[in-house]
């Protein structure tokens, strides 16, 4: 019976820099049963995954913020000219709606592509087939149909002998069922561009006088190369990224948009957008890690030694007949030449993989890190003050942690987003204040 276990990962998976190098697999081409919404020449698609490409732009990023930062000190932090005119106004009016709106379309692409890609765990396949459907977005569906990179083979193989690989040796791009031909290619492959442009928010931030804290520097130019590695190498958790990462963004940015408007927006509704934002920190490093250490079965051919022995030597291919069949570049067996069985399978095969699952990983641990130190800093100062106060009431734990939560949120947000929604609202409510006052004048 097909189930689903915990173990350690193999060593073999953490080789740095990953061993191999796979190919990967660009979109399908527009049709009527393609999630492409248009098409991408591939050498665009394979020239911007180029690893050449998020390196120079981070680098490039993080050296003019810093630049930037030493120019605003040096000036006092006196906004720039521009910051003050009505197009910069209006330019990061529309900033924020290209985004919000983009981020909600790409939401909106990649929850069809799990729609289309994640089978019940209470289906005919079980929680194998809810597993196998998550850990493995190439290939047709179906548990135990996946396409993987075997970095022993140092290649694409599958279990199936009903499925083929395409003539390049790579995922076919027309199979359909699984995540990364259902949407994860194509908007996966959008959201890491947008990762380039959403480093204007940082120049918005400096034009206005103030500076890039280096953890937000940190935070864009680290999205730029986690986005990049879960593509390049095709990494299953990475559309956890686009999927709520997206979802976020749409909220946030149509926040920033309503607040430049002058439009003052309920408290619980900001606490809860903060909340969410750090919240996407602390979980998506978790839902990543548990990918090397989840295992599951499947039903797999088993060769029959008697009937296969004569078309494995005609294919001059070596098979040890004691051992369960890849299928891939390997000698195919017919249905009546063999019988089935079940294997154990991880659902990370491969270090390329491991290392995008790991970069993120490592990349989230420092913001959740910041996190945990701000609340304990601000739990420790609320104690503190509730113990000295005099006639004070019975301190109540569970309020003061959630208070402690919250500022610890706010002053995360601060320092990855360059300023609180309270500042954002705060700034825009004076600059309201004042064109009235003109106009009274």
């Amino acid at each position: 019976m097909a189930s689903v276990s915990f173990s350690l990962p193999q060593a073999a998976l953490f080789k740095f820099p990953p061993a191999t190098n796979p190919g990967f697999v660009p979109p399908p081409p527009v049709g009527p049963n393609s999630a492409t919404v248009f098409n991408i020449p591939d050498d665009v698609y394979y020239a911007w995954l180029d690893p050449k490409v998020p390196l120079t732009i981070a680098t490039v990023y993080a050296v003019t913020a810093k630049l930037l930062n030493i120019y605003n000190k040096s000036t006092g932090k006196k906004p720039w000219a521009i910051s003050k005119t009505r197009p910069f106004h209006w330019f990061v009016i529309a900033h924020n709606v290209f985004l919000a709106v983009y981020s909600a379309w790409t939401f909106i692409g990649m929850l069809g592509a799990v729609h289309r890609s994640f089978v019940s765990p209470f289906g005919p396949e079980g929680l194998a087939g809810f597993v196998d459907s998550v850990c493995r977005i190439n290939g047709p569906a179906g548990l135990s149909n996946s396409v993987f990179y075997s970095d022993e083979a140092g290649a694409f193989q599958t279990y199936s002998p009903h499925v083929t690989l395409g003539a390049d040796g790579n995922p076919s791009r027309f199979d359909s069922g699984r995540l990364w031909n259902e949407g994860l290619a194509f908007y996966g492959w959008i959201f890491y561009l947008s990762k380039f442009y959403e480093v204007l928010d940082t120049l918005i931030i400096l034009a206005k006088g103030k500076l890039s804290s280096t953890l937000q520097t940190y935070h864009h130019a680290g999205a730029m190369l986690c986005m990049w590695a879960g593509m390049r190498y095709m990494s299953t958790p990475i559309w956890v990224f686009c999927f709520v990462n997206s979802f976020i963004h749409a909220l946030m940015y149509t926040y920033y948009t309503v607040t430049a408007l002058n439009i003052r927006v309920p408290t619980p509704i900001k606490r809860s957008l903060t909340t969410m934002q750090i919240t996407q920190f602390l979980v998506g490093a978790s839902y990543a890690i548990v990918h090397s250490f989840v295992s599951y079965t499947i039903p797999v051919v088993v060769a029959n030694p008697e009937k296969t022995a004569s078309a494995a030597e005609a294919a001059s291919t070596v098979v040890d007949s004691q051992k369960v069949l890849v299928f891939g570049n390997a000698t195919r067996v017919d249905a009546a030449d063999a019988t089935y069985g079940q294997r154990v399978v991880p659902c990370v095969t491969n270090n390329n993989s491991t290392f995008a699952i790991w970069l993120n990983v490592f990349y989230l641990a420092p913001l959740t890190y910041l996190f945990v130190s701000f609340f304990i800093e601000s739990y420790t100062r609320r104690s503190n003050a509730a113990e000295k106060a005099k006639n004070a009431k019975p301190v109540d734990n569970v309020a003061m942690a959630e208070k402690a939560g919250w500022e610890a949120a706010k002053k995360m947000e601060g320092e990855v987003y360059g300023e609180t929604k309270e500042d954002s609202e705060a700034r825009t409510t004076r600059s309201g204040s004042k064109r009235t006052l003109r106009q009274r004048a």
